[in-house]
């Protein structure tokens, strides 16, 4: 958070403002794709093959667990690490970084386990509400 905000007294505050250029937008942007925390969370016990990741995760293709791991391993999140057997086998593993984005995915996990039902209901009205209008 780069920039802080003046207060009456001269101080400058610790409340964040977010702006485009603020560090705090880097975890939330990382965070905010679809597969990225799923991935992630994945790995959190050991070193997995692509293979294994797919069987773990469930409902992911191909192309998008490589875009993922990709975009995962270009941001410093994960480790690619290519073994010279036949045949040849990768596997990928969590860095510090992306270890230490599981803490926000852990309480993100724990707040829907609390509100998703939540959401959801709200969501089913609004929809419900709109259809009501349209009709």
């Amino acid at each position: 958070m780069r920039n802080g905000r003046a207060r009456m007294d001269g101080m400058m505050s610790v409340e964040p403002s977010y702006i485009a250029d603020c560090q705090a937008r880097l975890g939330f942007d990382l965070l905010g794709g679809t597969w990225t925390s799923v991935v992630l969370y994945a790995l959190r016990e050991r070193p997995l093959r692509p293979g294994e990741l797919r069987e773990r995760i469930g409902g992911i293709s191909h192309k998008v667990l490589t875009d993922t791991l990709r975009r995962l391993e270009h941001n410093g999140l994960v480790v690619r690490r290519r073994y010279a057997e036949a045949p040849p086998r990768v596997e990928y593993e969590l860095t510090a970084p992306g270890r230490g984005l599981l803490e926000p995915i852990f309480a993100l996990g724990r707040w829907a386990e609390l509100y998703a039902d939540d959401v959801l209901r709200a969501q089913e009205a609004r929809e419900a509400r709109e259809q009501a209008e349209a009709s």
